[in-house]
Formats: C-alpha cells, structure tokens, sequence
C-alpha cells in the first residue's frame, strides 16, 4: 500500500468518528514502529483493558505523516499513535485517560503524553517513575492538562 493510499485508509477508519455499537468493546488502531518493545507493551495495556486493539507496524515516514495529518505536533509527539472512536491517542497515555475522554467526548482532537516517561504504561522499569502530564490536544494546536500522574 503507498503512503498515500494508507493515510486515506487511516483517515476514513479512525477519525471518522463512532462506527461501532456502544455494547462493542472501544476498537483502538495503532500505528508504531515494528521494532518498538514499548509500543507494544502500550498496546497489551490497552488490551488488558478491554479494548478491540489492532496494531499495525509502518514505517517512520508514513508514521510521522500520520501524526502530523492527526494534528500531533513534534513537541506532542511519542513513538506511537493510536486512533480510537474519532480521537488521536498520542504515546504512553494511561487506559483510565483514554476510558475517560471517551465518557466526556470533549471537543478535542484527543490525548498525548509527550516523549516516554519512565513509569507510563509501556515504559515501566521496575520502581523508577517519572510524574507526567496527559495533555488534552485543542482543534486549534493548543493543549491543557488532561490528567496529571505523579
């Protein structure tokens, strides 16, 4: 498939909005690097959970278009990104970020947590964790803190 074949599909599947039946576990589509052990410790997170996840590894040109196509600024941007249910899921969020911006449904492009902090989901090193912010993206680029970890 060329790139942009694929960012047509990615477009039409993942931020079309709701298309699945609300009694359906949330199906979550993400896009990573084939050799990113935390991208996919993130998605058996997400797994774990309870959410339909469909992990597809691409390359990093394709991945970095699709960020920038989602609105995931650089200084937004983590080693993955997920679609679910008409958001973008940037990086390491937690499940309980994501469950909860699907209750409130606010009028955003969706969560991000920056880079890869130590203690995230996906990035766990034994007792070390780092506090982080999940930022909620604005359809205008700009961003406010979503949910805070310590």
């Amino acid at each position: 498939m060329n790139r942009r074949s694929f960012l047509l599909t990615v477009a039409a599947a993942g931020l079309a909005g709701r298309t699945s039946a609300q009694s359906l576990p949330p199906r979550i589509n993400v896009y990573k690097s084939p050799t990113c052990g935390c991208c996919s410790a993130w998605v058996d997170h997400m797994a774990r959970a309870g959410f339909a996840v469909d992990a597809q590894d691409i390359d990093q040109e394709s991945l970095y278009a699709l960020k920038a196509q989602s609105g995931i600024t650089p200084d937004l941007a983590s080693c993955h990104t997920a679609l679910v249910d008409g958001y973008v899921v940037e990086g390491h969020v937690p499940v309980a970020d994501v469950e909860r911006l699907l209750a409130e449904r606010p009028e955003a492009i969706g969560l991000s947590v920056p880079g890869m902090p130590i203690g995230s989901p996906g990035m766990e090193m034994g007792n070390q964790h780092d506090a982080f912010d999940t930022l909620l993206v604005m359809r205008d680029g700009s961003t406010e803190v979503f949910q805070r970890h310590a």
